[in-house]
Parts: C-alpha cells; structure tokens; sequence
C-alpha cells in the first residue's frame, strides 16, 4: 500500500505550494529589509549632499553679495568633485575587489597601487631634484601616474592567471612582495633627502583632496563615469563570481574571464583614485565592512549604491567635521585611515585568519 493517501498527496501539494510562494531570488528577504535599505540610502545621501553644501558656504569669508563669493565656492567645489571621484573609486573598486576574492579582509592596496605612487613622487624628487618634484604636475603627470599603476596590474593579471598554476592567491602574494620592495626602496631614497626635499615629497604622500588639481577632472571624470558604468552592468555576474571558482563554472559563468575583466576595472577605478588624491590604504576597507553590515542583501545592484553613499559621507563629513570644528584639515586621511586600521585589526581578530 502506498505510503500517500489522496488526502496525503493533497495536503503535501499545498505544503509545496505554499512553500514555493515563500520562496524568491530578491535581492532582499523580506520587505522590511527592502525598506530599510531605501530608508538608509537616502539619509545618507541626504547627509552627504548636506555636508556638501556645508562645505561650499559655511564660514565662506566672502560675502554672499560680493564678486569675489562664486571663486571662492568654485576652488572649495574643486574638493567636492575630488571627494566624489574618490568615493565612486574606493567604493566600487574595494567591493568588486572583495567579491571576486571571495574575503571580506583584503583590499586593492595589495597590488601595490600605493606603492607605486610612493614610488614615482620619490624617485622624481630623488634622481631629478626639487625642481622637477615641483613641477611634476598636470594632466600630463596625471596620465603618467595612472599608465604606470594600471600597466603593472595588467602585467601581474597576464602573467599569473593566464598560466596553468595561476590563482588569485599567487597574484596577492606577488602583489605584497612587489608593494614591500617598492615601499623599502621609496623609503630608502627618501631617506637620504634633504630635510626641505622629505617635507616637500611628505605632502603628495599624505592622501588629500587639496592634492587635486581641476585640470585632471576633464580626464578623470570620462573615466571614472566609463568604468562605473561598466561595473554597474557588470553587477549580476559579480553576483555569481562571487559565490568561488566552482560553484560560479558549475553555473555556467567564465570563471577566469570575468575575473581579469573585474580585476582591469579595479585597477581603472583605483589607479585614477591614488594618482588624484593620494594613497588611502583602509578607506576601501572601512567602507565596505559598513557596507555589508548597512545593506542586508548580497546583490552588487544593491550593495554599489550603498558602498558610494557611505564613501560619499564619510569624507564629505570628516572634512566638514575637521575643517569647521576641529580645525585641522590635513588630518582628515589620517583619522580615516586611523579608524580603517582600527577596524581592519578587530575584524582580524573575530575571524581569526585572511
């Protein structure tokens, strides 16, 4: 006799039923999750674009009536855009980063973006003098430092995951060697400078918006708005890519293309980011880390918007919140980089591993 009566069989089609209205491929798993995430996007924009305007008329020395008001806020927009282009970078570029990884701890400073920057500024100051340190600037600095980060990227992705041993595990590794030794010898070149010449190679070390000039942005900004773009369409696969090698082949994803193209974009987003306003090792990091703890949801269409909105506020709060209050600008990097580590070293040792 079979186990399944009519009325079993019944009953057990209304369970399945019912279980499979239950069941979705949303990026949310409730409403309320849904909810809240559109709820925490736009305060947080709405905080950024608030800090924003803060930082373009609060305290403006020059009256509101006089001449002189539109130069003064256009210099202080100069910083905006900076910041903008900066989040846009780190965000996007940090999380893509982490996902195809499949680790919530690394970030892209391991390809030794940082150090190459390091690197250039010192070795100009070194070989070529003050002078010439001076006078590295402008678009065509600009390009040079961006070519120089995105060619060694290009050269690490050729090399070690087009071979038949080559993992992303190898390239981290050779991307931390490679960083170590340029970040030895920029500090040993910096070392023997005089002590005018450290000052003067200390200031384009130190992250900063100040560092941007808006010569750059008619370059920079094409490029950026190009590869977020192409990251935001990239975002489904993401998805797949990020759930490991295997389970990302088994359903049908090119497992190793999508990983090059990721990593190409990354390096795009992230060369642009260090050669506009310097090296800003834990931002990426601390961004992402409240990223995932602010949007309950896995989805890239969903966790790229959140990543930029708190990129955004961020630095547009820490600036306003040291410039008006503290006083003290040119630590802003510094305090985020600070609470970056502070983050960095307390999610280590939850995990306890990489």
């Amino acid at each position: 006799m079979s186990a399944y009566t009519p009325n079993n069989l019944s009953t057990v089609q209304k369970v399945n039923a019912t279980y499979s209205k239950r069941r979705s491929a949303r990026a949310f798993r409730t409403s309320k999750e849904a909810r809240n995430y559109w709820i925490l996007l736009l305060a947080l924009m709405a905080i950024g674009l608030l800090s924003s305007y803060g930082l373009l008329v609060y305290r403006n020395p020059v009256p509101i009536t006089s001449p002189s008001f539109i130069p003064v806020v256009e210099r202080r927009a100069v910083a905006i855009i900076a910041m903008l282009i900066a989040a846009i970078c780190q965000s996007l570029g940090t999380l893509a980063f982490q996902s195809i990884t499949n680790n919530r701890i690394i970030t892209p400073s391991l390809l030794g973006f940082e150090a190459i920057y390091s690197t250039i500024h010192t070795s100009m100051i070194f070989f070529l003098g003050a002078s010439a340190f001076i006078h590295f600037s402008g678009v065509d600095s600009f390009l040079y430092q961006i070519a120089a980060m995105v060619l060694m990227c290009l050269i690490l992705y050729g090399w070690l995951l087009s071979g038949k041993y080559g993992n992303l595990q190898i390239l981290l590794l050779v991307g931390i060697i490679i960083g170590t030794g340029l970040r030895s010898f920029s500090s040993f070149m910096g070392r023997v400078l005089a002590p005018s010449e450290f000052d003067l190679l200390q200031t384009r070390l130190f992250a900063s918006v100040n560092n941007a000039d808006a010569a750059y942005f008619p370059i920079a900004i094409p490029i950026v708005a190009l590869i977020a773009t192409l990251m935001l369409i990239h975002a489904k696969r993401l998805n797949v890519l990020s759930l490991g090698k295997e389970v990302s082949t088994t359903l049908g994803s090119k497992h190793k293309f999508g990983v090059i193209y990721t990593l190409i974009l990354v390096s795009i987003l992230m060369a642009v980011s260090t050669a506009l306003v310097g090296p800003l090792t834990f931002y990426g990091f601390l961004v992402v880390t409240l990223t995932y703890q602010a949007a309950q949801t896995y989805d890239h269409r969903y966790l790229f918007p959140m990543a930029f909105a708190i990129a955004f506020v961020i630095l547009t709060s820490a600036y306003f919140l040291m410039y008006h209050v503290f006083h003290a600008q040119g630590v802003v990097s510094i305090i985020i980089e600070l609470f970056g580590g502070v983050l960095f070293l307390i999610v280590i040792l939850r995990k306890g591993s990489l």
